[in-house]
């Protein structure tokens, strides 16, 4: 008997060591748990990162705001004019400028709110209420009766007013300025406004408005 010897096909190349494999259910969970650590990781630094600016904008509009209300009143009493009147409950002469720690009425000569007719005085009243920031003005000469007046501002967002006043002396601040016992206006008005608790807890501004019309 004579040996026959095919050919048969070539088996081909073998993986290296010698067997082929796939990925198994261990490796699959452990990069999965990689990919979705990596996810978590990248959108809590995104949340983070958008947060921060989220405060950033509002503490921004929050100190926009407060400047421009300080604008609004550093121009009108740096007006200030130590405009005489006949005080009604006194039958006395005195000048317009009364200040309390929450609220100052005075006269200026640079209205908050001009209006269409050049006046030479408007009174205005700055006051706390409980709607937040209140200013009043009325027009002189006329019967002093601000208080019955509708205000012409009423600022919600901001909810502290804190006003000093400084004396003749230098450095001589006080709390309330009498206008039944002074002789002239106060040199300069010290203004602390508190913002509303927002993002940044509340913002204060302070301003100080040096009056340059201190005599009569």
């Amino acid at each position: 008997m004579s040996a026959h010897f095919g050919r048969h096909p070539s088996p081909g190349p073998l993986p290296l060591g010698g067997k082929s494999r796939g990925f198994t259910l261990i490796e699959v969970a452990l990069a999965l748990s990689i990919a979705s650590a990596v996810l978590v990781i990248v959108f809590g630094g995104l949340r983070v990162g958008l947060a921060a600016w989220s405060k950033g904008e509002a503490r921004a509009s929050e100190l926009d705001h407060a400047r421009g209300v300080l604008v609004l009143l550093d121009r009108a009493l740096d007006g200030a004019f130590p405009y005489r009147f006949v005080a009604p409950e006194q039958r006395a002469v005195r000048i317009l400028f009364d200040g309390r720690p929450d609220q100052v009425t005075f006269a200026t000569l640079a209205p908050p709110f001009p209006g269409s007719v050049p006046i030479a005085f408007t009174a205005v009243s700055l006051s706390r209420e409980a709607a937040g920031l209140t200013l009043r003005q009325q027009v002189l000469p006329n019967l002093l009766a601000l208080d019955r007046l509708a205000p012409v501002l009423v600022d919600p967002e901001t909810t502290g007013v804190r006003f000093r006043y400084l004396g003749e002396q230098p450095g001589a601040w006080q709390d309330e300025w009498d206008m039944s016992r002074e002789e002239t206006i106060p040199r300069a008005v010290e203004i602390t406004l508190v913002g509303r608790a927002g993002a940044s807890g509340g913002v204060a501004q302070v301003l100080t408005v040096p009056i340059r019309a201190t005599m009569p």
